[in-house]
C-alpha cells in the first residue's frame, strides 16, 4: 500500500482543498480521506476533486459510527439545528488518527480556521477537538497555524511554520459546508427519526432523505416522487418493511417502517395515500367511481388492498415548525 507524509480530512470544500495544497507546496505527499455519512459526503465526486486538484482521495464511510454518535446524544451538543458539529469533528479526527498507521503518515491536515464557524470552530472548540479527539502530537490547521500556537509538528522541523496561512474569520469563501443537518428544512425530517424510531440505524436516515414523508403516531410512509426516488426505495427494501405500488397503473412505490404491528385500517390509509400520488390512478379512479389496487409486498409474501386514492389520510407531514419548536427546547435544555 502507498504510504503519505500526511492525512486530510477533505470534504470537498474550498477549506479542505486549500489545507491539502498548502502541505502540497511544503513538498509532502497527502492523501485526502473523504468522510461521508447519510447527511454529508459525496463520494462520486472524487474523480472529478483528484483531476481538478491533484490530491489523491478515498472514500470513507463513517455513517455507522456517526448514527450511534446521535443516538447516545452528542456531547457537545447541537448547532443552530441537528448539527452536532464538535462532536462531528471529534469523530473525524479520531477516525483518521486509525487510519494514520496504515498509511504509515505523520500528520493530519484540516481545513479548518478559527473564528470560521460559530460553534466549531472558535478557539476553545478548536482546542476541545483537538484534545478529546487525542490528537495534539499529529494535527495541523494550516490556513490558521499562524493565529495558533506552534504544533510540535512545526517545533520539530516536520512542518515549516513560514509556508503556513494566518487566515481568521470568514476569510475563506465557500467553506466545506454540505450539512444537511444544519438545514432548517430536514429538521422534521431527522427529527422524526431520532424520536419515533426506537434504535434508528443508517438506513432509517437513508429512508429519511428520500421522497415524501409521512408519519401516523409511529408509523412510517415514505413516497417516492419520481423515477430515482422510486429505485432508491426499492434498493433500500429490507427486512421489516413494507413496498407498496400500485397496480395497472404508473405511480410511486412507496416505503412503509414502523416498530409496530400494522392494522388493516393503517395498511388501507397507507394504500389510499399512495395511489394518490398517481394521476393517472386518480383520474381513473373518479370517473369510473372504481377501486384501485395496491401491491403489499413484505419481502416474502404479497397481498392487494383495494383502495380508493385519499390524500387526507391519517398519516401526515410533520409539521416543520412544531418540529423547530421541539428542536429549539432541547437547545435550551442543553444549557441549563
Amino acid at each position: 500500500m502507498k504510504t503519505y507524509d500526511g492525512i486530510a480530512l477533505f470534504s470537498g470544500g474550498l477549506d479542505s482543498i486549500l489545507a491539502s495544497r498548502v502541505m502540497q507546496e511544503q513538498g509532502k505527499s497527502v492523501l485526502g480521506i473523504h468522510f461521508h455519512t447519510p447527511f454529508f459526503g459525496f463520494p462520486s465526486g472524487i474523480p472529478h476533486w483528484e483531476k481538478e486538484w491533484g490530491v489523491p482521495l478515498h472514500a470513507v464511510d463513517i455513517g455507522n459510527e456517526f448514527v450511534e454518535m446521535l443516538r447516545d446524544g452528542p456531547r457537545h451538543g447541537y448547532g443552530s439545528v441537528l448539527n452536532p458539529c464538535v462532536d462531528c469533528k471529534i469523530l473525524m479526527l479520531r477516525m483518521a488518527k486509525a487510519l494514520m498507521k496504515q498509511y504509515d503518515a505523520r500528520f493530519i491536515v484540516s481545513g479548518e480556521v478559527i473564528g470560521q464557524r460559530p460553534m466549531s470552530q472558535r478557539r476553545d472548540a478548536l482546542n476541545i477537538i483537538k484534545k478529546e479527539a487525542d490528537v495534539c502530537d499529529v494535527l495541523i490547521r494550516p490556513l490558521c497555524a499562524k493565529r495558533l500556537d506552534p504544533t510540535p509538528l512545526e517545533l520539530d522541523g516536520t512542518v515549516d511554520r513560514n509556508g503556513l496561512l494566518d487566515f481568521n474569520g470568514r476569510e475563506v469563501p465557500a467553506p466545506a459546508g454540505g450539512c444537511m443537518l444544519t438545514e432548517k428544512e430536514n429538521a422534521p425530517r431527522y427529527w422524526s427519526v431520532l424520536n419515533k424510531i426506537s434504535f434508528p440505524t443508517v438506513t432509517d436516515f437513508n429512508l429519511a432523505n428520500i421522497g415524501r414523508q409521512f408519519w401516523h403516531g409511529k408509523h412510517w410512509l415514505i413516497v417516492g416522487r419520481h423515477k430515482s426516488d422510486n429505485d432508491a426505495l426499492r434498493a433500500i427494501m429490507a427486512e421489516g418493511m413494507l413496498m407498496f405500488s400500485i397496480v395497472g397503473f404508473p405511480g410511486p412505490v412507496a416505503i412503509g417502517k414502523s416498530d409496530e404491528p400494522w392494522s388493516e385500517d393503517l395498511l388501507r390509509q397507507a394504500c389510499s395515500k399512495v395511489a394518490s400520488y398517481s394521476p393517472k390512478a386518480s383520474e381513473w379512479s373518479r370517473k369510473n367511481g372504481k377501486y384501485i389496487s395496491i401491491s403489499i409486498y413484505d419481502g416474502v409474501n404479497q397481498t392487494n388492498l383495494n383502495v380508493l386514492p385519499n390524500r387526507g389520510s391519517l398519516f401526515a407531514e410533520t409539521d416543520k415548525q412544531t418540529a423547530l419548536d421541539e428542536i429549539h427546547a432541547l437547545h435550551k435544555s442543553e444549557h441549563r
